[in-house]
């Protein structure tokens, strides 16, 4: 265990940032570190007349805000167990989520609150806007409503003096309490609620307070999804902790949305997913220098530095113009991509991390980045390559160390799988590391899929729907052009059983496409159905070869 402490870095930034802006919601309220700290107390209060424990689980619904953060942090600094759910998910699976969790309380915006049904989660005593903070439902609502009523009053008789940032304080929680339970997913069948404790999430705000370039009063920018680990260790846990404003676009961000709100706030530090980036570099970059005039300045070394000077500057103003450095990671960034920006000196870099290591597992400073690699490897982590030489053989990334969760919540097998004997955390990536420990991807055992604003897109999921619709033998999920594709072979008995023919099958599976758009989040909609007329290639295992269909 180290020393830091999550909950004694935001006492200390609340006190030491006591009258400066601290959460904005993009073109509405802001909110200074000591009103977040006032209403953190308030929830406080709430917490303890509905009767919640240390160790009890909350769970958390609704898209980025500064009143989704303050809950967040309520809860982390009452002793309870964060439990974020992705809002773009079913009202089923979040059902799912706050059955699976345990969670005994719950924020949730308003909007997805219209989506659930209270008496499908029965272990739930009190459901609370994140809206508004106010009550939606309660097991015993005469006596919580009367008290939310009073909630003031009752906060000037717990502090009959006021609070001032002298004498702000929180209970100390060790480093072995559990602080989130982090749902890679929210399908019955494929949910695995990653259980961190403080410890995990000290750990990364540590080596970011360390490394990586903010200061108190600095602006930050956040539109990566809170309810997972990248955007919530880097884009709030760690700039709140040293006294940061940080502004959240509230509403499902596209590009055009995000750049615009980049060019207002100009932050000083910028996450990314590759997505991102690389439309930026097809839409505003590549239009320019595939101009046949310009190919030709290009082949002039004078010229050339000129040119790509310009870019540059033109790159640095779309992200606001005075950020120290973008960090890109969740996904590997298109080779040419790289390659562009390191060629303009663009003050870029490409971290490594996953939702099991809270999230950081690699990273290095722009300055000292290696190209194709994906960052140094942390100094709270071991690294081991499952390989006979690391250096040059392409193995198995194993981690251990701070980071690394305690396992998967209420799932023994899974966690035997990724958590083996000696403590090393198999992350089902492929890579190789070099003499000062820069860790190369090679490839991903896993076939996860990251999202356009950041989601976690799982193909087996949708895979598993597919294979269970009539006529449907065996499927795989691919992404193409930043779009879900769906491949499905046949099943030529059952239809040649029924009597259906085959040309009837691309309206059937047109028809599978929009039933299952309707029913699933939207980042998971599929783009297309695409038949094939041969089995897919298999390993001995009979696991389908999905490297040989991208």
């Amino acid at each position: 265990m180290i020393q830091e402490n999550l909950v004694s870095y935001f006492e200390t930034s609340i006190k030491e940032n006591w009258n400066l802006p601290a959460l904005s919601d993009y073109k509405g309220n802001t909110f200074t570190y000591s009103q977040v700290g006032i209403t953190i107390k308030k929830l406080h209060l709430l917490f303890r007349e509905a009767g919640i424990k240390r160790g009890d689980k909350i769970s958390l619904v609704g898209k980025n805000s500064a009143n989704w953060c303050m809950a967040f942090l309520a809860t982390v600094t009452y002793g309870a167990v964060i439990v974020p759910i992705l809002p773009d998910f079913t009202s089923s699976e979040i059902h799912n989520i706050v059955n699976h969790s345990d969670s005994v309380f719950l924020f949730s915006s308003e909007s997805i609150y219209q989506s659930l049904e209270s008496s499908q989660m029965s272990q739930i005593k009190v459901i609370l806007s994140i809206d508004t903070f106010n009550i939606i439902y309660a097991q015993d609502s005469l006596t919580l409503s009367s008290f939310t009523e009073k909630l003031d009053s009752l906060f000037e008789k717990e502090y009959p003096q006021g609070l001032s940032s002298k004498d702000y304080t929180f209970d100390p929680f060790p480093n072995s309490d559990i602080a989130v339970i982090n749902y890679t997913s929210g399908t019955t069948g494929f949910s695995k609620g990653v259980v961190l404790n403080l410890n995990s999430l000290s750990a990364n705000v540590r080596f970011a307070r360390e490394n990586m370039p903010l200061e108190s009063g600095d602006a930050i920018v956040s539109f990566l999804p809170l309810a997972h680990t990248y955007g919530c260790a880097f884009e709030f846990l760690f700039p709140f902790s040293i006294g940061c404003h940080i502004t959240f676009l509230t509403k499902t961000p596209s590009p055009n949305i995000i750049i615009e709100a980049f060019r207002e706030i100009k932050p000083h530090l910028v996450l990314a997913v590759p997505l991102i980036i690389e439309k930026i570099y097809k839409k505003q970059i590549l239009p320019a220098i595939n101009k046949t005039s310009i190919k030709i300045l290009l082949r002039l070394p004078v010229l050339k530095n000129l040119i790509y000077k310009k870019i540059r500057k033109k790159l640095i103003n779309v992200f606001g113009g005075r950020f120290h450095e973008v960090v890109i990671g969740g996904a590997a960034l298109n080779a040419e991509v790289e390659d562009f920006l390191d060629k303009i000196k663009f003050p870029f870099t490409v971290g490594y991390g996953m939702t099991e290591c809270g999230p950081l597992i690699s990273y290095a400073g722009w300055k000292i980045r290696k190209l194709r690699s994906a960052g140094k490897v942390i100094d709270t982590l071991e690294i081991n390559i499952d390989s006979e030489d690391p250096y040059n053989v392409v193995g198995e990334i194993l981690v251990k160390g701070e980071n690394v969760m305690l396992g998967y919540y209420k799932n023994e097998k899974q966690t035997a799988e990724a958590l083996d004997k000696d403590g090393w955390l198999h992350t089902g990536d492929l890579g190789i590391i070099d003499k000062e420990h820069f860790v190369f991807i090679k490839g991903r055992s896993k076939s996860m899929i990251l999202g356009s604003s950041g989601q976690n897109i799982y193909p087996e999921e949708i895979e598993a729907r597919l294979n269970n619709m009539a006529y449907v033998q065996e499927s795989i999920v691919i992404e193409r052009n930043g779009r879900l594709v769906a491949m499905i072979y046949p099943d030529f008995a059952a239809l040649e059983a029924d009597g259906i023919s085959a040309e009837k099958l691309p309206d059937i599976v047109e028809e599978y496409r929009r039933n299952f758009n309707a029913s699933a989040p939207n980042y998971m909609g599929i783009s297309k159905i695409e038949i094939v007329d041969a089995e897919f290639e298999k390993t001995p295992k009979k696991s389908i070869k999905k490297f040989l269909y991208h």
